[in-house]
């Protein structure tokens, strides 16, 4: 005999060598056909074998009722009945024999080897996907045994059996009900209806379907719904049964509305809603009975399969109209973009060829001051007076007066042609200022600083140290601010020459253009003029340019040159002559006015026409460097900054067959850019607005034919055209809710 110790077991170890130690080797009764195999299990009223069919070879379960005491019969007998109505339905573990006289009795099933889904559960919870198609095959199971007049009543995970395929199979009929017994049933805690924890309420379909959705719930989440609520401990409290039973019916209640099964992976927000219909603690809110729930997901995966065909419609149309709208807008953009184009150029021209005739007209009136100064300069009667003058030097003498006279006469007769001016005056070789018409006190000082004199472009501050003398060809200034006025003037001046042919007469026909003489002799080399003959105009008349105020085309003359320093260091090249901005100034009676100046830009532009200009290009010519320089896209009036851009054309003005031809003047003709396109943009505004509104009927017309699909294309159709719709189309209609099992959910529930 050893005496060494027993050793010592675990907790899991003696519970292994208890069952090992129960576990009978043999089953109570050898059941005629059957094979038992494998000892499967115990309970309070018996025991169950795996056993085979001798002679088909398949698996069965059979259940032995050993021990008798406290055996419900009736509830077993009610079991058979309720299974009895199931034979040959593969939703449900079919009963296939029943030994009622054998002693023990015993139940022959079908043997689901996968076990049931709370042993899956102990696994955690499962897919979406493979809940889904447990759902559908429990509630299928649950539509036949409703259809059979039977309601399972305490459907749960350790009620659905798990078959060689892995399919679902409703079990334990124990606490099912006929649709005619209006007896209680009780299911189990958290997976029945709360109108269903009622020792006296009447068996509804409506309970199955609360099951079926605390079932679902419970494989999407593990738990069943609400069982981990602070308030579901008080269920395990002890008391009465029907106090129990009023606690479950408050915690399903008053709790919100179990929402863990949304969080859950492929859950989507259709099959989210079908579990929370079926969860609704109002039966009134519940589905009628579990073939609602079917159609419901019949209609989810219809909807379901067809939402990419609908969204591969929905976007096919759509994105005909995106390309439609975009190539129509491509089409507007590129067409507005020519038109706008087209007319900005057609009006670069139109303003181009009214700058040169502007030009052509400035440059003329240039010319008829300098011919009619020049033929006054060579009046032999002028020339012997202005030597007289001079000769003497002497302010109020009677050579003075003479010369004084002579001036007023010969301005008038200019302003009896048409020729205004401001003034007219004569100077000797020195500058000396020897007559002035109007007389004014300017007679007897000395100008030799002005440009007028000398002809340097520019006024000197002083004469002082500077060899300055008189111009030998006609003279248009600088510009130069009026003493009186304060608006610009510019002096026109021409020389006076002494050529005097034999007998001291000057020859009437001596006298060229540009006051120099023609008799053969270079007066720029053998001879000094011996004065200036000069006018002045004040600007803003001079041209005496036409503003019509309706037009939108508006007339500007500028000088490129640097104006005189009478202006001041604010002087700049590019100062604006004459304006129709300056215009409504002197109608409003304002003679100060502001100085305007060119962009420095537009002033380089106007220097390249010069230049082309001098070298002998032709004023209408095509050359690609004068139309860039001449055209103006995007100008900039100085004297409306904050308005916008102009279409202007620039001319300089040439007066043509005189030593000083480029007078450095140039003519712009501008117009809004607004303006000229106007008609264009009211064109593109009609474009636009017919586009969207054809974009609009096109989008109405899909959206309208999208809504008839839709309509046509729902299960349940809410108008008898569309269920005749339906029809014509060859499209089922879905049966209303519950329909199959109506009258199951009417008696059960009545």
């Amino acid at each position: 005999m050893s005496l060494e110790p027993t050793l010592e077991q675990s907790g899991e170890e003696r519970r292994r060598s208890r069952e090992q130690s129960l576990k009978r080797s043999r089953p109570p009764l050898q059941v005629p056909g059957y094979e038992a195999k494998r000892h499967l299990g115990a309970g309070a009223y018996g025991e169950v074998w795996m056993a085979v069919n001798k002679n088909t070879g398949q698996k069965v379960a059979i259940k032995f009722y050993a021990h008798r005491g406290g055996l419900d019969w009736a509830l077993l007998s009610r079991e058979v009945e309720k299974l009895s109505f199931l034979f040959g339905d593969r939703y449900s573990v079919q009963l296939l024999d029943v030994g009622w006289e054998a002693d023990p009795p015993y139940f022959v099933m079908e043997y689901m080897e996968h076990g049931s889904l709370e042993d899956r559960l102990k696994d955690g919870p499962l897919p979406a996907h493979e809940v889904l198609g447990i759902l559908q095959d429990v509630a299928m199971g649950l539509v036949h045994a409703h259809g059979k007049g039977v309601l399972h009543c305490d459907l749960k995970p350790a009620n659905v059996l798990l078959d060689e395929d892995g399919r679902p199979r409703l079990a334990d009929f124990g606490q099912s009900r006929l649709s005619y017994d209006q007896t209680a049933a009780l299911g189990t805690l958290y997976f029945m209806a709360p109108e269903q924890a009622d020792l006296e309420g009447s068996p509804d379909a409506r309970w199955d379907v609360y099951a079926l959705g605390a079932l679902i719930y419970c494989l999407l989440v593990g738990h069943p719904p609400l069982s981990n609520r602070p308030e579901a401990a008080a269920l395990d409290a002890p008391g009465p049964l029907a106090d129990r039973l009023r606690r479950y019916q408050r915690l399903i209640n008053d709790s919100p509305q179990p929402a863990e099964h949304r969080k859950v992976d492929g859950v989507d927000r259709h099959l989210a809603e079908i579990v929370d219909k079926c969860l609704a603690a109002n039966p009134k809110r519940r589905y009628r009975n579990v073939q609602a729930v079917v159609d419901a997901l019949h209609e989810r995966s219809v909807r379901k399969a067809r939402r990419p065909l609908l969204l591969l419609g929905a976007a096919g149309p759509a994105l005909f109209l995106l390309v439609v709208a975009l190539f129509g807008w491509l089409a507007y953009s590129a067409a507005m973009s020519e038109s706008t184009t087209a007319v900005t150029q057609k009006t670069l021209e139109t303003n181009y060829y009214a700058a040169q005739l502007v030009a052509e007209s400035v440059a003329g009136k240039i010319d008829h001051r300098w011919r009619v100064l020049s033929e006054e300069a060579a009046q032999p009667e002028f020339v012997k007076l202005l030597k007289a003058a001079a000769a003497v030097d002497q302010l109020g003498s009677d050579e003075w007066k003479a010369l004084g006279e002579w001036l007023i006469a010969a301005r008038a007769r200019a302003e009896r042609s048409g020729l205004a001016s401001t003034s007219w005056f004569a100077t000797n070789a020195d500058g000396l200022q020897l007559a002035r018409d109007p007389f004014s006190i300017t007679v007897g000082r000395r100008f030799a600083r002005r440009d007028y004199f000398n002809g340097r472009g520019e006024d000197f501050a002083s004469d002082e140290g500077l060899d300055l003398t008189p111009i030998r060809h006609a003279h248009k200034s600088v510009v130069f601010p009026s003493k009186a006025t304060h608006n610009l003037m510019v002096a026109f001046s021409v020389p006076v020459w002494d050529v005097t042919t034999a007998g001291d007469e000057v020859a009437s026909d001596s006298i060229s253009s540009g006051g120099a003489p023609a008799d053969g002799v270079d007066a720029t080399v053998d001879r000094q003029p011996i004065g200036i003959l000069a006018m002045t105009v004040e600007l803003g008349e001079f041209a005496e340019l036409r503003y019509d105020s309706g037009a939108t085309k508006q007339t500007v003359l500028v000088d490129s040159r640097m104006p005189s320093i009478d202006l001041g260091d604010e002087r700049q090249p590019g100062i604006v002559l004459e304006h129709p901005a300056f215009n409504k100034l002197l109608q409003a009676g304002e003679s100060d006015r502001q100085q305007f100046y060119l962009p420095p830009a537009v002033v380089d532009d106007i220097l390249v026409l010069r230049r082309l200009d001098r070298n002998g290009g032709d004023a209408k010519s095509d050359d690609t460097s004068k139309r860039d320089a001449a055209h103006q896209e995007h100008f900039v009036d100085p004297t409306a900054l904050g308005e916008g851009s102009w279409l202007a054309a620039i001319e300089p003005v040439i007066v043509q067959g005189w030593p000083d031809a480029d007078s450095g003047w140039a003519v712009i003709v501008q117009e809004p850019r607004s303006s000229a396109v106007r008609a264009v943009e009211s064109l593109g505004r009609t474009l636009i607005g017919t586009g969207l509104g054809a974009l609009v009927l096109m989008v109405a017309v899909v959206s309208g034919l999208w809504g008839v699909v839709v309509l046509v294309m729902n299960e349940r159709p809410r108008s008898r055209l569309m269920a005749a719709l339906r029809r014509r189309a060859g499209i089922a209609s879905s049966t209303s809710e519950g329909r199959g099992t109506s009258s199951t959910g009417s008696s059960t529930s009545a």
